[in-house]
């Protein structure tokens, strides 16, 4: 009677509700490639290849249900990511057909060298693109485990795609598609936009050193660009929620810390933005979240979890709430945090000093110390500690050896009495019902709070039965200043001193402002400085990327090679790929978004997809020679025919994407995508042709 209970975080409501999110998101991307596709090659091709993106679609429910894959927030978003590229194949297939078709080819004959003849090139592409996510599944950092179902989901919707386009839709294409017309057109690119395009590739080509110049000039100032682009390693969750945590000094009673943590509670529940609060004391709550690790228990530590009504009300709060705890809180650490979405520290910046196992603690606080000065003076710092938290006063017996041994007193005898009379010594347990209660002994709190009552201690010896003042067997007792923690690194000790950008700011902001000043302090020998937190944490999970990269590359290098028999194609490729970065900084510059550990996996994707583009076009180049049509006029004709077909492979990737860009986690990937493959897409279809002229030394007539 009397107790109501409510729920502070109810898990799978917010997995239905994320999950609800995605499928909108998705629903969302489907219909805007459905539309576009409708816009771009009418309605009839738009129903060919919207059957083929639903029928991979299912396809590949199908099997990620066979592979145990579940629907989450990876999954979900690779599916995205890969519904552009679901519909690549087959608007290559389709336009293969269409353009056969136009040119006087039977429908039959058309279908079959629509399906047959780019299919080998195509699935090539294909796993070129699947591989590009290669270093992801390879990751062994927590990072990578948490990113990992993308490589799996988007090898298997990139595959089933390759298979309905290549069976599926040239047959659906000899069925739906009307005969072209006459049946004749020998130059289906003489007109329109056509005609402008092949008129400034022509320049492009004759002018090619002037535009590999200009463009090596944008790519220099994007490289430089690069560097004024926000960047991190995971950002901040949207959920409704924030963490307080509540550090009082080292030794302080668990009765005061929950006074405070009390009013703090009272504080907050007044407050009409938030929804409600809950109190945990001496320990954090369990691990209802994934990315949060709850802290050790410690008396002198609380936190307070805090739902509000609305996430974009969490930056006033913070920013108010900040102030206030350190004017009513002025001897305690209050450090307010939003909830992290992938894997997060509690502390962002974080700076370590280890020295050997037997460390002198006086110089690792020193260095430490200097550390936190260093700290104190940046502009984009908050709150900060150390691991090994503030000295306390204790009161230490001081052994007399000779008094003892006559007494037949040992130090264990000792320690057993003041064990007994200020922590207590289990003596039993209380049974109510199911409960098991213990019966603890110890002195009374008055006792226990008169110093002066500790010399008057009786020590009773373990072979004897008699008892002793401990006044009788020590030199007195002295107040002594340890260290209540002393943490160890691969077995040398260990100090980390810890701080948290404030709102607004970034890690690398931050350590942007101190870097240099921490890295020029003085180590004495066999002590060493490194950085760790969400820096450290980030540079590992980047450089786990490094082992997958060297088979994908491997393979992509040996699909590329044998699909053209040759090395100067793959040499094209290469030189075109980097020049994506000059998307990337734009747009990341342009919407503001940072450069984080996911944008880094659609970097990779988007190489990937522009790779498997200039496969394609390379691909009719040979197709065209082939023919019997000279070098220069097989690019041209290549990038003609390739035209359409690129350029709404890239307009469905983009806009189907365009989702994404609402969800915090996925931002940094989506703009990277967008941005990339959009000048990716002119790169693909002007400096893929122009590098190719520069390396076969192809003359412009």
């Amino acid at each position: 009677v009397g107790i109501e209970v409510h729920r502070i975080h109810w898990q799978s409501r917010s997995v239905a509700e994320s999950i609800q999110g995605f499928m909108i998101n998705f629903a969302e991307a489907v219909i805007i490639v459905l539309v576009i596709l409708t816009i771009g090659m009418g309605w009839r091709l738009a129903v060919i290849i919207g059957t083929a993106l639903v029928a991979t679609i299912l396809g590949s429910f199908l099997l990620m249900s066979i592979f145990g894959i579940d629907l989450q927030r990876m999954s979900l978003g690779a599916l995205i990511i890969a519904l552009g590229m679901m519909v690549d194949n087959a608007i290559v297939v389709a336009d293969g057909y269409v353009v056969r078709l136009k040119s006087g080819m039977d429908r039959v004959k058309a279908a079959t060298e629509a399906g047959t003849m780019p299919s080998i090139p195509l699935l090539g592409a294909t796993i070129v693109a699947v591989m590009a996510f290669y270093p992801i599944s390879a990751s062994d950092e927590s990072a990578g485990e948490y990113t990992a179902t993308l490589f799996s989901v988007v090898a298997i919707a990139l595959l089933v795609s390759w298979l309905v386009s290549v069976t599926v839709t040239p047959v659906q294409c000899m069925d739906m598609l009307k005969d072209a017309g006459n049946g004749q057109d020998d130059d289906p690119y003489s007109k329109g936009f056509y005609l402008k395009f092949r008129n400034f590739l022509v320049k492009a080509i004759k002018a090619r050193y002037l535009t590999i110049g200009v463009m090596v000039v944008l790519l220099v100032i994007s490289v430089i660009g690069f560097g004024y682009v926000n960047k991190l390693f995971f950002p901040d969750s949207s959920m409704p929620k924030l963490m307080i945590d509540y550090w009082a000094p080292q030794g302080t009673r668990i009765e005061k810390t929950s006074a405070d943590l009390a009013k703090l509670e009272a504080y907050l529940s007044k407050d009409d933005r938030i929804d409600s609060v809950a109190t945990f004391v001496g320990s954090g709550p369990p691990r209802f979240y994934l990315p949060v690790s709850p802290e050790s228990p410690y008396s002198s530590y609380g936190q307070l979890v805090v739902n509000v009504h609305d996430y974009k009300q969490i930056s006033n709060l913070i920013s108010e709430l900040g102030p206030w705890v350190a004017e009513n809180f002025p001897d305690a650490q209050i450090p307010i945090r939003r909830f992290g979405v992938g894997p997060s520290d509690t502390w962002k910046f974080e700076v370590r000093i280890s020295g050997p196992a037997v460390a002198d603690a006086d110089i690792l606080r020193g260095l430490a110390g200097q550390v936190g000065d260093i700290l104190k003076n940046s502009p984009l710092a908050g709150l900060q500690q150390n691991d090994w938290r503030n000295r306390v006063l204790t009161m230490v017996p001081e052994y007399s050896q000779v008094r003892a041994r006559l007494a037949g007193i040992s130090r264990d005898d000792i320690a057993s009495t003041t064990k007994r009379a200020y922590d207590g010594r289990p003596i039993g347990l209380y049974r109510e019902q199911d409960n098991m209660i213990p019966i603890v002994l110890r002195n009374v709190n008055e006792e226990r709070q008169q110093v002066g009552a500790m010399d008057t201690l009786q020590v009773q010896s373990l072979i004897s039965t008699e008892r002793i003042p401990l006044s009788q067997v020590t030199n007195g007792i002295k107040p002594v200043w340890e260290d209540p923690e002393i943490w160890r690194r691969d077995r040398r000790r260990t100090i980390t001193v810890q701080a948290n950008p404030i709102e607004g700011a970034t890690l690398l902001q931050l350590r942007a402002t101190v870097v240099k000043q921490v890295e020029a302090l003085k180590i004495p020998p066999g002590y060493i400085l490194e950085w760790g937190g969400e820096y450290e944490n980030s540079t590992k999970a980047s450089a786990s990327l490094l082992p997958g990269m060297i088979p994908a590359g491997v393979l992509i290098s040996l699909i590329v090679v044998s699909l053209f028999n040759a090395y100067k194609p793959p040499l094209v490729i290469l030189l075109t790929v980097p020049f994506a970065l000059i998307g990337i900084t734009s747009g990341m510059l342009a919407t503001g978004a940072a450069f984080g550990f996911v944008a880094i996996l659609g970097a990779l994707s988007l190489v990937g997809m522009m790779i498997k583009n200039a496969i394609v076009l390379l691909d009719e180049v040979n197709i065209n020679l082939d023919k019997g049509k000279d070098r220069y006029d097989a690019i041209i004709l290549a990038a003609l025919s390739r035209l359409r077909p690129v350029v709404l492979a890239a307009a469905t990737t983009v806009l189907g994407v365009a989702p994404l860009l609402q969800d915090v986690f996925w931002i940094g990937l989506a703009v990277t995508v967008m941005a990339g493959l959009a000048f990716g897409t002119l790169l693909t279809m002007i400096m893929v042709p122009v590098f190719y002229a520069t390396v076969y030394k192809i003359k412009s007539p």
